[in-house]
């Protein structure tokens, strides 16, 4: 693992999952380190913020083009602000 990372201890439980389920929710207060663990533990996925207004328009007016723009592994940061797309996941 990277820098000043520090170790949580759900990532063995979040690494079987990732094995047996193709969608994982994570939740929990803002700025507790949900999109780091996520970064340190699986830095091939692909990361598409709905922050940015571009990719939650986007991910807003053509939901199964945005989730299957890529074939690699991804997660969704700020879901919450298009929580249309959880019909569609």
């Amino acid at each position: 693992m990277g820098g000043n990372y520090i170790p949580r201890d759900m990532q063995a439980l979040l690494k079987e999952a990732s094995q047996y389920f193709s969608v994982i929710c994570i939740t929990g207060p803002r700025q507790s380190g949900k999109s780091t663990i996520l970064k340190e533990m699986f830095p091939q996925a692909v990361k598409y913020s709905l922050k940015d207004v571009n990719v939650r328009e986007f991910a807003l007016n053509d939901p199964v083009a945005f989730l299957n723009q890529t074939s690699e592994m991804m997660f969704v940061d700020e879901v919450q602000k298009a929580p249309e797309l959880f019909e569609y996941i």
